[in-house]
């Protein structure tokens, strides 16, 4: 994507008061191009979060990760477009015909907003997918298998760790969109997600968009810090 590194650049608003949530947006808006709302934040504040983002000219990525039975992920879906979010995401473990549903359901009102399937969780690993979920496939297998129905049921394209990148890539091609969460900077920590990479990684295995929380979040200068992400993503 002929994009710039800020706008590749996702913050995940992982707060819970709307006061900090508008101060990071008010502060780096200039720096970030998309600001991630999850169900933390979204929870706490509703659609007005979304409404503060948007009156700063930012995008924003509204993290839903439905996952219901598919009339209700269809109104769902259809009233998140309402909202003017520019990308949604959904489970791909809900099923094709959910996927579809939610797919109609924003089309019906706005075409112009992503619509992206969750494949497996960052924090999952291999032991979880086999021992807990009875999933014989590999991570990677299952990622690929989610990732194809998600892209049979019209989804413009797929969450994915950066080590799953490539092989996503070679398998969808470069108009499938491909964000990835699990970015820390050099010298950051993991925290609970197993599957991390840098922004420079990333970008070079094919990620379209970069979600970034708390190694800005948790940083005394998180606009040095979104600096110092730009310019790995460049390098």
């Amino acid at each position: 994507m002929n994009i710039s590194p800020r706008d590749r650049l996702i913050l995940a608003l992982d707060v819970d008061a709307q006061k900090e949530a508008e101060a990071l947006v008010e502060k780096l808006s200039e720096f970030v191009g998309v600001f991630k709302v999850g169900p933390r934040l979204f929870t706490r504040c509703g659609p007005k979060i979304i409404n503060l983002i948007k009156e700063k000219d930012s995008g924003v990525f509204y993290d839903a990760k439905f996952y219901d039975i598919p009339s209700v992920v269809k109104k769902a879906a259809q009233a998140s477009a309402e909202m003017g979010v520019d990308m949604l995401t959904l489970h791909t473990l809900g099923g094709s015909e959910m996927m579809e549903a939610a797919v109609e359901g924003i089309r019906s009102q706005n075409s112009q907003v992503d619509v992206l399937g969750v494949t497996l969780l960052t924090s999952l690993s291999s032991r979880i997918l086999k021992e807990e979920l009875g999933i014989e496939r590999t991570l990677t297998e299952e990622i690929i298998h989610l990732a194809g129905l998600a892209r049979k049921a019209g989804l413009d394209g797929v969450i994915t760790s950066a080590w799953e990148l490539e092989e996503l890539r070679r398998n969808f091609g470069s108009d499938f969109i491909l964000v990835v969460p699990g970015i820390r900077p050099i010298g950051s920590g993991k925290n609970e997600q197993r599957r991390i990479s840098t922004p420079k990684e990333a970008i070079e295995k094919g990620a379209d968009f970069l979600v970034v929380g708390r190694p800005i979040l948790n940083s005394n200068d998180p606009v040095g810090i979104i600096k110092r992400i730009l310019r790995e993503m460049n390098h």
